[in-house]
Order: structure tokens, then C-alpha cells, then sequence
């Protein structure tokens, strides 16, 4: 699922993109979630919804907080959000690269100009998502890189992914989450399922992740430590 935000402060130019999209986007696999009319809009919203949207189209010219002036906030928080430029000017194309945007499109959007980002963004995300978690709940639907994830831990019907940016809660079991992402998590207690690469101290009894003591039980004490140290030497979510 390709999730579509689009930030303009005309309706017009908004609505102009938005019926390009919606001409070229894939039925069942792409929409369009969100739109802002104010950058200073979509840095509140994707700040409290991170991971709800994977390609953000933003206008640079805008009242008040500009494009580029959001971008940089957005980077703040958020280094994975595909982010595209629409600007009526080729001036800012270097401005860019300063917060990693993928590329930037003159209006008037030409359908082929844009059905070739269409296809580079596909592509990109194709790869990037056997390096994400993507879990649904009352909330949304998130994606979150495994490299920020801390650890999950099951609680009755539900389990609940800790990262450093807070906590979701979404119903699954912890046998089925450990045998997709095992061997990069390993599971050490009946409750929980770690990050090897986020873990500061390895005891015989337990595990520390940012100030955070996790039980390791009797049943994983002798296989636990070894499959940590394997994940912790091959290091490569981080």
C-alpha cells in the first residue's frame, strides 16, 4: 500500500494534482490519505501520525510556513517520508537535497512527468519494505522501520511494538510476528520479543533496553544469549 499526502495552500493546485493521481494510481494498492493546506499543518499531523504516509507532494511557495521550511521540520522526526516538491519555479531544485527529497516537479504536473516519479517512488518503497513493520489498529495504519523498533511484548489478544517514539498496540499473536522477522528479532521470554541491536546489557535473567529490564525466561535462557550475539554482530538494522 503506496499512502499519498498532498500540501498545497491553493485548493486548485490541490485538486489539479489530486485528479493526476488519481488517473495514474494503482486501484486496491494507492490512495490518497491526507491533504494540508498549510505546511505548518502537515508538521503537526505527520508529527502525531508517523508512518501513516509514505510519499508527501509539497508545495514550496506557500504562505507562512513555506515547503522547504517544512521539510526541514518534518526531517526532524521523520528521515523516511518520501517527499516530492511541486514548485512553480526550477530555483529551489538544490534547496532540495538539503532534506533529502526525491525530486521536485514544476506545475503545471504533466501526467508523464509525474506517472515517471509514480514509478521511481514504487520502486523505492518495493524495497524498502522487507525493512519495515507495518501494523493496523483503531488508530491507522502504520509502517515503522524495524531499526526503531525496541521490542513487542503480548499482553492477552493484543501485542504492543515499543519504539522510541511510543507504543501501538494492535491485536496479533507473538508467535506469528516472531517467525516473520526472526532471525533479526530474537524471543526471549513467552511475552517478548526483542531488537537485539537496541539491547544495552545481556544477563543471565534478563535484558536491558533504554532503562527498560525485560525478563528472559527458563524456556529461552540457553538459546537467547546465542542468537543475540549473531544478531548483534551482523548489525544490519541500524
Amino acid at each position: 500500500m503506496l499512502r499519498i499526502g498532498i500540501c498545497d495552500d491553493e485548493s486548485d493546485a490541490r485538486d489539479a494534482l489530486r485528479i493526476q493521481l488519481e488517473k495514474l494510481m494503482i486501484e486496491g494498492s494507492e490512495e490518497i490519505v491526507y491533504e494540508f493546506s498549510s505546511g505548518a499543518g502537515a508538521v503537526s499531523w505527520l508529527g502525531s501520525h508517523p508512518g501513516e504516509i509514505d510519499l508527501l507532494f509539497l508545495d514550496v511557495e506557500m504562505k507562512g510556513l513555506n515547503g522547504m521550511e517544512a521539510a526541514g521540520k518534518i526531517r526532524t522526526f521523520d528521515t523516511q517520508l518520501i517527499i516530492v516538491f511541486v514548485t512553480g519555479y526550477a530555483d529551489y531544485v538544490f534547496d532540495g537535497y538539503q532534506v533529502d527529497a526525491l525530486d521536485y516537479l514544476i506545475k503545471p504536473v504533466t501526467e508523464e512527468k509525474l506517472r515517471r516519479l509514480l514509478f521511481r517512488v514504487r520502486a523505492k518503497s518495493a524495497q524498502e519494505e522487507s525493512r519495515t513493520f507495518t501494523l493496523k489498529n483503531a488508530d491507522g495504519t502504520w509502517r515503522i522501520r524495524l531499526a526503531d523498533i525496541l521490542y513487542f511484548y503480548s499482553d492477552k489478544r493484543r501485542v504492543i511494538l515499543v519504539s522510541a517514539r511510543g507504543q501501538y498496540p494492535f491485536y496479533a499473536r507473538l508467535d506469528e510476528i516472531e517467525k516473520k522477522l526472526s532471525p533479526d528479532f530474537v524471543r526471549i521470554h513467552q511475552r517478548y520479543l526483542v531488537n537485539p541491536s537496541h539491547i544495552d546489557y545481556l544477563g543471565s535473567e534478563s535484558v536491558m533496553i533504554r532503562d527498560t529490564e525485560l525478563p528472559c525466561s527458563r524456556r529461552y535462557r540457553e538459546t537467547a544469549p546465542c542468537k543475540i550475539a549473531r544478531a548483534m554482530m551482523r548489525g544490519d538494522m541500524k
